[in-house]
């Protein structure tokens, strides 16, 4: 099984960004994570980053034929992008959708999830084993 993830705006500021919401680990202590739980899973996993909406419409795009699952973390696009949406439902692909922190708890403007409306199933609030959860899930369900 090949698993995409795809990690949106600012997540490559982790450790920096917002440490009380976000923790102090860093974007390449997720990295790793990734690495290790596709050992644990025994699935291949390619790794994606952007700030940028129409490169992560792309990269979904380019998983079309090849990839088996998506664990996606859009962040700010969550709410806004009907392009990651519209991705999402094109390639049909199952996604897994992850937030580090708890978005419900957060802003109103935050627990309205578009990109989510494609997902099989939604975690949040887990911090990074949230995404080891989403590809156990993915593992489970469709491997």
């Amino acid at each position: 099984m090949k698993i995409l993830v795809i990690n949106g705006p600012n997540l490559n500021m982790l450790g920096i960004r917002e440490p009380g919401i976000y923790g102090k680990n860093t974007f390449a202590d997720l990295l790793t994570l990734l690495e290790d739980a596709a050992k644990e899973l025994g699935v291949e996993v390619e790794q994606y980053q952007s700030n940028h909406e129409g490169d992560i419409v792309d990269k979904i795009q380019w998983a079309y034929g090849k990839i088996d699952g998506i664990v996606i973390n859009p962040a700010a696009y969550t709410h806004t992008s009907v392009a990651i949406l519209d991705a999402l439902k094109a390639v049909s692909i199952p996604a897994v959708e992850v937030h580090i922190s708890d978005v419900d708890a957060r802003e109103p403007f935050r627990q309205k999830s578009y990109v989510g409306m494609a997902c099989c199933k939604t975690i949040k609030g887990h911090g990074f084993q949230g995404y080891r959860e989403a590809m156990r899930y993915l593992v489970e369900q469709y491997g």
